[in-house]
């Protein structure tokens, strides 16, 4: 009997789409049960949130005031009490996941099964290696529980508004650590579409030249209404900050329109887009390996380039 345990990940008393992403993986494994564990100090608004996902059966919500902030250090060992009596336990393929699912599976004492891409069987899963270069299938053991974090890029957000799951509140009695401890919170404000679930994204790379230039990029993401990332490189570079960076070390994402801007293309950045819907590339190297992924390509100077486009939209 398959029974599905999914970690919600939420952040100011919001619940964040990753989750949504990981209860489809877990309908893909049709098994009888999918329940969502929130873990919060005040998990209420969360918990209400997480049982309006169809497929969920029904939200665990586990009140903590050590639960404030998630820290992995923290979560791990009350996630690992929860999870007795589950076949499987998914967690989404963020930071926050990446962070998370080994603690869990090392309490567990099992082996964690990263970023997959689909459901074959209960226990037979797709996942990418070398940098995304393949897709190997892997079989976990049946005799023990999977715990495996889900590529989000690659599933939909589960639907929302037709479910009602009941919220049951749960009490773990789990020893947690002490040497661990939350300090502050630091992320950047913007109006801008958050990366990591926009419809549209423009990215700049190394090409755009310098931070005064990578302008050109945010003042054409604004025309469109796009979120805005870069490349390792322009990260790398100071042009921008790497809550930015899409790629194998940054973000992975899914938008239907990805607009690469002075941007090669080494494989590490490839990794971050290939669930992508159309790709658009703009870059003066016409042999770039960009051009080999992308649907539409441009050759020339971005800087000429780009305001023709602007004034081509109106």
């Amino acid at each position: 009997m398959s029974k599905i345990l999914v970690i919600a990940e939420h952040l100011g008393g919001t619940l964040n789409s990753s989750t949504a992403r990981a209860v489809s993986a877990a309908i893909a494994v049709k098994g009888d049960a999918i329940d969502v564990l929130v873990l919060s100090d005040a998990p209420d608004a969360i918990a209400a949130e997480a049982a309006r996902i169809d497929g969920v059966s029904r939200v665990l919500a586990v009140a903590r005031a050590e639960n404030a902030h998630p820290l992995a250090a923290v979560l791990a060992p009350q996630i690992a009490k929860a999870a007795a009596g589950y076949s499987h336990v998914f967690a989404p393929s963020t930071t926050f996941g990446k962070d998370l699912a080994p603690r869990v599976a090392a309490l567990l004492g099992v082996a964690q099964v990263s970023d997959v891409m689909s459901v074959e069987a209960s226990h037979t899963f797709r996942r990418p290696i070398y940098a995304g270069n393949a897709i190997v299938t892997v079989e976990a053991d049946a005799a023990h529980t999977v715990v495996a974090t889900i590529r989000t890029a690659s599933w939909p957000a589960a639907g929302s508004g037709a479910g009602s799951a009941p919220v049951e509140a749960l009490v773990i009695d789990a020893a947690l650590p002490a040497h661990t401890r939350f300090v502050a919170l630091q992320q950047g404000g913007s109006d801008r579409p958050d990366l990591q679930s926009a419809s549209k994204v423009v990215s700049g790379g190394r090409g755009v030249g310098s931070k005064e230039n990578f302008d050109i990029v945010y003042k054409f993401a604004d025309k469109i209404g796009a979120a805005v990332g870069a490349s390792r490189a322009a990260v790398d570079a100071g042009y921008c900050p790497n809550e930015m960076q899409v790629g194998q070390t940054g973000k992975i994402i899914a938008p239907e329109l990805y607009m690469a801007i002075g941007i090669s293309g080494a494989i590490q950045h490839l990794t971050g887009i290939k669930d992508a819907g159309t790709i658009v590339a703009i870059n003066k190297d016409g042999e770039a390996p960009i051009f080999e992924v992308a649907d539409f390509g441009l050759v020339g100077d971005l800087f000429k380039i780009i305001p023709e486009l602007e004034a081509a939209l109106g």
